[in-house]
């Protein structure tokens, strides 16, 4: 499993979580939501530092990264963050 974040998302996460490069960003599986993965959960974000990081990136000096304990939800599956132009925020593509 690989993941890749556009510079242009990761400038969305520094500008939006306010932070400066080396902050860590963790993609994490909460229960609720709607998403194209797993019925019943979706993605959090949050800003953390790594416990047991499985899955690393960094991209516009921020540490992007998913935890072992969250892989199954990516069936092994890559994940690109992207920023949607139109609508201003992140997109997740699944390949």
């Amino acid at each position: 499993m690989k993941l890749n974040v556009s510079s242009k998302a990761a400038k969305w996460y520094k500008d939006e979580f306010g932070v400066s490069d080396g902050t860590p960003i963790r993609f994490f599986v909460r229960y609720g939501g709607f998403n194209q993965l797993q019925k019943g959960f979706s993605l959090g974000v949050i800003s953390d530092e790594p416990m047991d990081a499985a899955v690393t990136t960094e991209s516009g000096g921020l540490l992007f990264y998913i935890e072992e304990k969250d892989l199954w939800y990516f069936d092994g599956k890559d994940v690109e963050v992207e920023l949607d132009e139109e609508r201003q925020e992140p997109v997740f593509l699944y390949h």
